[in-house]
């Protein structure tokens, strides 16, 4: 093989990886808008509940995803993968905190929404669209209130 051989195939396996890898960026943002026209049912908020069996008056469970007492009336928690709201005193809504836009953890609650830092959607309290580019709400996850817990429904 000749130099100017080498360096053509060289050449050919550097721009076709270049090529996957754009390829590879353009498949992840491909499923933005997809699915738009089906709205994601509503969550069903907690409500406060008497302490469970296995909590201890004014202790947390352990497997609590916030205390009620931290999940401000207007406003919410991130824990893990889960955002916790109160819209309203003792109601309490669990929502996925990953963005439907493009699928990156939502930042924080803060304002009266729930703010994705990745692209600006901003998200109600109740999980539906206040602020694209999303175009689908949070989706709704289940959560019960036990005690002064909120925990995972």
């Amino acid at each position: 093989m000749t130099n100017d051989e080498f360096i053509l195939r060289r050449r050919t396996v550097v721009a076709g990886a270049g090529a996957v890898a754009a390829a590879a960026a353009l498949t992840a943002c491909s499923t933005y808008g997809k699915g738009d026209s089906a709205a994601a049912p509503a969550p069903k908020p907690a409500t406060a509940a008497a302490p469970g069996p296995n909590t201890a008056a004014g202790q947390p469970h352990p497997n609590a995803l916030a205390k009620t007492a931290d999940v401000p009336i207007g406003g919410g928690v991130i824990s893990g993968d889960t955002v916790v709201t109160q819209p309203s005193a003792g109601s309490f809504v669990g929502l996925s905190s990953v963005c439907t836009h493009a699928g990156c953890k939502v930042a924080d609650v803060s304002g009266g929404t729930i703010n994705c830092a990745c692209h600006g959607s901003k998200f109600g309290l109740d999980g539906s669209v206040v602020n694209g580019p999303a175009t689908q709400p949070l989706a709704a996850k289940s959560v019960r209130v036990e005690g002064d817990s909120v925990m995972p429904g």
